[in-house]
C-alpha cells in the first residue's frame, strides 16, 4: 500500500476520495503519552459492543465519540463532555485523541484501523479483526509502517484459564496433538430483507460504507436480533457470519495452543455429506470443514468441540479449552524433570489494560494485529472452502491459494468509492 502526503484540510474534507484522506492522515505526528497523563480515547462506533467497552481502566478517559447514528452518540454522551463526531475522520484529526477503540460493524474495521494508524493513533479493534484476508494484511502493514500499537479484541487471551490450557497443549501434557475439534460455525447468507424508512439522524450511506448501497432494515442495522438469529453479523457482505463471530474466539485459541500465531494451515476442505437437514435459521452453507497444518495436525469444524476454543486430542489424552475454562482427560505426556524449561505464554489479566500498558511501553500487545489477522484468516478460509465447495491448498506465507485463481478471488471484496484501500 502506498502512502502519500497532502494537507490536513484535505483529510477533514467531507465527500473526498479516500486515497487523499489517507495520504493526508500520514502527515499528522503521533503524540507520545507520558507516564502521568491519562490516555485520551476516541470511540468509533458506539452501538451495542462499543458501549460494552466504555468501562475503561483509570489511566484512560474517553474524550470523543464517532458514530453514523446521531441518536447513539446522544445517548452515550448525555451528561458527558465528550465531543461527538458524525464522521470518524474528524475524530482522528482531534489532537486530544491518543488512541481509538473501534467497535464498528465488521465491514468497517479495516478502514477505521488503517486510517487511525495513518493519523498517528493506536487502536483497539473489536473482533473479528477483518472482513477479508487482504484487509488483514493491509492493517498489519499500516500498523508497522506507522509504529502503532494495535490490539485485537480477542479477550480470551487475557483469561487465565484459557492461557493455562493452551500452555498445557504447547508443553505436551497429553503428548503430540493429532486432532483438534471445535464448533461447526455457520457461514453468512445473502440478505433478502425488504426496505424500511431510514431513522432520522442515521447516515445510512456511510453505514453501508465499502458495500453496495441497499435499503435500510432494522434487522440489518443491528448485529443480532430475533434471539440472535439474524442481523448484520449473519449477512454477506457485512460479516463472515458466526464463522468470524464466534470462530474468531475459538480458532484464536486453537492458533495459540498450536503455536501457529504467525502462520496457518496448508490445506482446507469442505466435508461432503455433513450439511444439516433440520437447520431452519442459518441459510448459508453449514457443512463441516477440515484443516491440515504442515506438521500433520488436523482441525475439524464439526461441532465436537467448544465454540470458544477446541478439544485437543493427543497421543495420551485430551485437553478441552473453552471460554474461561480448561479440562484435561487422562494421562500425562511430559513429566517435568528439570531438563528443559516449559513454554510459558504471555500473561495479561485485563485485555484493555494490556493495550493501554503497551501504548506507554510501545511493546506488542497480547493480541497484536498480526495475531488477530492470522486468527481471522482461519475463519475466512473456512468460509471460502464452503463457498468454493472443494479442497484447497493454502500458502500461509504468501497468503494465497496455490494455483487457484477462483479461490483467490475470495481474498478481497469489491469496495465502493470512496471507501477503498
Amino acid at each position: 500500500m502506498a502512502y502519500g502526503r497532502t494537507n490536513r484540510r484535505t483529510f477533514l474534507a467531507q465527500g473526498i476520495g479516500m486515497t487523499a484522506a489517507l495520504a493526508a492522515a500520514s502527515t499528522l505526528r503521533p503524540k507520545r503519552v507520558s507516564a502521568n497523563d491519562k490516555i485520551g480515547i476516541g470511540m468509533i462506533g458506539v452501538g451495542r459492543r462499543g458501549r460494552q467497552l466504555m468501562g475503561l481502566p483509570p489511566d484512560a478517559e474517553i474524550v470523543a465519540v464517532a458514530d453514523v447514528y446521531q441518536t447513539h452518540m446522544d445517548e452515550v454522551a448525555a451528561g458527558k463532555s465528550w465531543t461527538k463526531y458524525p464522521d470518524y475522520r474528524d475524530l482522528l484529526a482531534d489532537d486530544r485523541v491518543d488512541a481509538v477503540i473501534i467497535a464498528s460493524p465488521d465491514h468497517w474495521h479495516a478502514l477505521h484501523a488503517v486510517h487511525a494508524c495513518q493519523a498517528g493513533k493506536d487502536a483497539y479493534v473489536e473482533k473479528p479483526l477483518t472482513l477479508t484476508i487482504a484487509e488483514g494484511r493491509a492493517m498489519v502493514e499500516a500498523a508497522r509502517a506507522h509504529g502503532r500499537i494495535v490490539q485485537t479484541g480477542s479477550q480470551q487471551r487475557s483469561m487465565a484459564a484459557c492461557r493455562m490450557g493452551c500452555e498445557l497443549v504447547r508443553n505436551g501434557l497429553v503428548g503430540k496433538i493429532k486432532t483438534v475439534h471445535t464448533d461447526n460455525y455457520p457461514s453468512p447468507w445473502e440478505c433478502e430483507l425488504p426496505g424500511q424508512p431510514v431513522p432520522e439522524g442515521l447516515n445510512w450511506d456511510m453505514w453501508c460504507g465499502q458495500t453496495e448501497m441497499r435499503p435500510f432494515h432494522e434487522e440489518l442495522f443491528e448485529p443480532r436480533v430475533r434471539g440472535q438469529e439474524a442481523g448484520w453479523i449473519s449477512f454477506r457482505p457485512y460479516s463472515g457470519g458466526e464463522m468470524t463471530g464466534w470462530g474468531s474466539h475459538g480458532l484464536d485459541m486453537i492458533q495459540w495452543a498450536l503455536g501457529t500465531d504467525k502462520t496457518g494451515p496448508v490445506e482446507v476442505w469442505p466435508i461432503p455429506g455433513t450439511e444439516p437437514t433440520d437447520d431452519k435459521v442459518h441459510k448459508g452453507p453449514l457443512c463441516h470443514v477440515g484443516f491440515r497444518y504442515a506438521d500433520g495436525v488436523e482441525l475439524y469444524l464439526d461441532g465436537e468441540g467448544p465454540a470458544g476454543g477446541g478439544l485437543f486430542e493427543g497421543e495420551l489424552g485430551s485437553i478441552r479449552v473453552d471460554r474461561g475454562t480448561y479440562t484435561v482427560t487422562t494421562g500425562i505426556g511430559k513429566e517435568p524433570d528439570g531438563s528443559e524449561q516449559p513454554e510459558v505464554l504471555p500473561v495479561s489479566a485485563n485485555h484493555m489494560q494490556n493495550w493501554l500498558d503497551c501504548i506507554r511501553s510501545r511493546e506488542l500487545p497480547i493480541a497484536d494485529v498480526e495475531i488477530g489477522h492470522r486468527s481471522a484468516t482461519m475463519c475466512h478460509l473456512g468460509n471460502i472452502a464452503r463457498w468454493a465447495n472443494r479442497p484447497l491448498k493454502w500458502d500461509p506465507d504468501a497468503e494465497r491459494f496455490i494455483d487457484d485463481d477462483d479461490a483467490n478471488a475470495y481474498l478481497s471484496r469489491p469496495m465502493r468509492e470512496p471507501w477503498t484501500l
